[in-house]
């Protein structure tokens, strides 16, 4: 169920990246100085950085680590 939800959450953020609906205005400002549309670029930047912890620490692939840390230990008993 995680990656399942990790996957509807990368296919909404790649959705949200096709912003269209800012291109044409800088208004409103978003503090009273910020464009909306940069306003809106900084903080899907931040969405996609939780994004990628979240998929870091709920969809790894654990069984990559296990094979490293076993070709260590064979390395290690070996020298």
């Amino acid at each position: 169920m995680k990656k399942v939800l990790l996957v509807l959450a990368v296919v909404v953020l790649y959705i949200l990246h096709q912003d269209f609906w800012f291109w044409r205005t800088a208004y409103p400002l978003v503090f009273g100085f910020m464009p909306i549309g940069l306003f809106y670029h900084g903080a899907f930047s931040v969405a996609a950085a939780l994004l990628m912890w979240l998929l870091v620490k709920f969809a790894w692939p654990a069984h990559l680590e296990e094979e490293v840390a076993a070709h260590q230990k064979q390395e290690d008993a070996a020298s």
